[in-house]
C-alpha cells in the first residue's frame, strides 16, 4: 500500500460504477447509455489505473430508436447502472434499458465473453444482485427500495419468495434513494444508495444495514463531500475489498459537460458500520493498493491512424479492436450500419458513405465517438471530402444535445468549411435541446479537398467551452463561436468527440477520415505546424 493523491479516477465519463475483485484483478462496469457496442468492462490491478477488457454486447435489440431509423433515437436512454457479480465461477451482469422497458441478464464463464443474453421478468430500476448461498435477490427502485427474491435461474421473481419494501425516501423534494448496491458482509446485509440533500442539489452517499433480509434496515448518510469541486457531491457506486483486507468504494462525481467521473474512497469498518473517507469526507491523499507496478495499461482514449496492429493473438485483437473492428476506445453513437463503412488499412483511411437523408447531426448514422478528458483535451482529424455530394457534411463535433461542429460541406458545387451549433442560454440539467435548426456561425471557402479540422475543449472548474479550427496557410484558424457545453438529461452523458458524415439532400456521398489525433491536458494552445 502507498499513499497517493489519485482522484478523480480515469478523468473520463464512466458513471454509475459497479466494481468487483476476482483473485488479484478488479473489474468495473459503468453506464454506456445509447452508445454501441455497450456495457463496457474495465480492468485494474490497483483500483487507480484502468483499461478496457470487453463490451458485453455489440447491439441490444436493434429497435428503430437504437438504429436511428427515421427521426427516432434513444439518446438519454439505453442501458443504465449495471450490476456486476461473480458467483461460483460465473460472471453476471444485469441492467435495465429505459427505451425498451426490459431488464437484461448477461452471463459468461469468462470476463472477456462470450456473454449469453437473457432477461429478468419485470423492470428493475438501478438494480443490484445479491447471491446469498443458494438464494439470489435483486434490490432496486427509486425513493422506495424493494428487495425481491429471484428464481434460481434469475429469470424472474420466485413465487412465494421474499418481496418487501426495505427503505423508503418518499416525500423527498429532489433525488430520492436510488442507485442501489446490495451486499452481505460478515453476516450483515447492506444497501448503499445515492440521493440529494433536501435543501439543495448535492449528491450524497447513504448506507442502510440489517442483520437479516426480513429485519429493519437502519442507517443514513455516510458521505457528504464535494472534494472542494464546485459543490458537486460524490456518490453511487460499488464497494470492494483488496486481497489484504482493505476496503474501498468506487463512486462518481459530476464534472459538468465532461460527464460523471469515478472517485475512489477508502472505507474503514467500525464493527459493522462502514466509515467512508475520514468522518464523512474524502482525504486528498490516502493509501491505495500496489498492484502490478511495472504493468502498462492500455489508454482509455487514444489517437488513431485507422490501421490495425498486425500479429496480435485473437484474444488481444478482440480486446483492442472490440468496437466492430475499430479500437475499443471508440463507440458509435447508436447501432451502426456497417454496410456504409469501409477501412483502407494500407492507407489508414476510414471511409463513410451516406445511406439516408437526415436534418440534424444527432440523427447521423455511424458517428464514431470517444470520451472527452478532464480538465481539457483536443481532437483533430484529416478529412478527404473529394466525394461529397451537394449538402453533405463531414467533420468533427462535440456530441451532445446542444452540439457544435466544424465540418466540410459541398455548397453550390464548391467545398467550404462551416462551424454550426445548437445554442442554449439555459443551465438546468433538466432542459432538453429543442428540435429546431442549428445556427451556422461562419463559413470559409477552401480550394482543396483534403482538410484538417480541430476542436479544443476546456472543462476546468466547469468552464465547459469548445473552440473549433481548420488548417489553412500553414496555421490553425478559429472558425465560428466559442461553444458553451452542457451536461443535460436529453443525452445524459458526458460530451464526446464525434467523427460524422450525413446527407441533407441526397445519398451516395462519402468522406474519408485519417489521422485522428487526441491530446489531453488543460490550457491547450493553438499552434502553427
Amino acid at each position: 500500500m502507498r499513499q497517493k493523491k489519485i482522484n478523480p479516477i480515469t478523468r473520463l465519463d464512466y458513471p454509475d460504477p459497479d466494481v468487483i475483485r476476482v483473485n488479484e484483478i478488479y473489474y468495473m462496469v459503468t453506464t454506456t447509455m445509447h452508445f454501441m457496442p455497450g456495457c463496457e468492462i474495465l480492468r485494474s490491478y490497483d483500483l487507480v489505473h484502468w483499461e478496457h477488457v470487453t463490451f458485453v454486447y455489440d447491439t441490444l435489440d436493434s429497435t428503430a430508436g437504437q438504429t436511428l431509423t427515421g427521426d427516432q433515437n434513444i439518446y438519454g436512454k439505453g442501458m443504465w447502472a449495471a450490476s456486476l457479480r461473480f458467483y461460483r465461477g460465473r460472471y453476471y451482469i444485469c441492467f435495465a434499458a429505459n427505451d425498451t422497458g426490459k431488464t437484461y441478464l448477461y452471463t459468461s464463464e469468462r470476463i472477456e465473453g462470450p456473454w449469453k443474453k437473457g432477461y429478468i421478468e419485470g423492470f428493475y430500476h438501478d438494480a443490484s444482485l445479491l447471491f446469498d448461498e443458494e438464494n439470489v435477490y435483486i434490490a432496486y427502485g427509486n425513493k422506495e427500495i424493494y428487495i425481491t427474491q429471484l428464481k434460481p435461474d434469475l429469470s424472474g421473481p420466485l413465487e412465494g419468495g421474499l418481496h418487501r419494501l426495505a427503505v423508503s425516501d418518499t416525500g423527498h423534494p429532489g433525488l430520492g434513494y436510488e442507485g442501489t448496491h446490495f451486499y452481505k458482509i460478515n453476516g450483515m446485509y447492506y444497501l448503499f444508495f445515492i440521493h440529494s440533500l433536501r435543501d439543495r442539489w448535492m449528491r450524497v452517499q447513504a448506507c442502510f444495514m440489517a442483520d437479516s433480509l426480513e429485519g429493519e434496515f437502519t442507517g443514513g448518510d455516510v458521505l457528504v463531500d464535494d472534494r472542494g469541486y464546485c459543490g458537486q457531491g460524490v456518490a453511487q457506486g460499488g464497494i470492494v475489498d483488496t486481497p489484504d483486507g482493505a476496503w474501498y468504494a468506487m463512486l462518481f462525481q459530476d464534472h459538468g459537460a465532461v460527464g460523471r467521473i469515478p472517485v475512489l474512497v477508502p472505507i474503514t469498518w467500525h464493527g459493522a458500520y462502514p466509515e467512508f473517507g475520514e468522518k464523512g469526507r474524502i482525504p486528498s491523499e490516502f493509501c491505495v493498493p500496489e498492484g502490478k507496478t511495472e504493468y502498462r495499461y492500455e489508454p482509455l482514449v487514444q489517437s488513431d491512424d485507422f490501421r490495425k496492429e498486425k500479429g496480435l493473438s485473437s484474444a488481444k485483437e478482440k480486446e483492442r479492436y472490440g468496437c466492430f473492428g475499430f479500437k475499443s476506445v471508440w463507440q458509435f453513437n447508436h447501432e451502426p450500419e456497417l454496410s456504409l463503412i469501409t477501412v483502407d488499412d494500407d492507407k489508414g483511411i476510414l471511409w463513410m458513405k451516406t445511406g439516408s437523408v437526415c436534418k440534424h447531426l444527432t440523427q447521423a448514422k455511424n458517428t464514431l465517438t470517444q470520451r472527452m478528458s478532464f480538465p481539457g483535451c483536443s481532437g483533430e482529424v484529416t478529412i478527404d471530402a473529394s466525394a461529397l455530394e451537394e449538402g453533405d457534411h463531414a467533420g468533427i463535433c462535440t456530441l451532445q444535445g446542444c452540439y457544435g461542429m466544424a465540418a466540410v460541406t459541398k455548397r453550390n458545387g464548391h467545398l467550404c468549411i462551416v462551424m454550426k451549433s445548437k445554442l442554449s442560454d439555459q443551465t438546468s440539467v433538466q432542459e432538453v435541446a429543442d428540435a429546431g435548426d442549428e445556427t451556422e456561425w461562419e463559413m470559409a471557402m477552401i480550394d482543396q479537398s483534403v482538410v484538417k479540422l480541430r476542436i479544443e475543449v476546456d472543462f476546468s472548474e466547469m468552464k465547459d467551452e469548445a473552440k473549433f479550427f481548420y488548417y489553412k496557410d500553414d496555421s490553425w484558424k478559429q472558425i465560428g463561436i466559442t461553444q458553451k457545453l452542457f451536461f443535460r438529461l436529453d443525452h445524459f452523458t458526458g460530451c464526446r468527440f464525434g467523427l460524422f458524415l450525413y446527407a441533407t439532400q441526397k445519398t451516395g456521398g462519402r468522406a474519408g477520415f485519417q489521422n485522428f489525433l487526441y491530446k489531453t491536458g488543460q490550457g491547450i494552445k493553438v499552434i502553427k505546424e
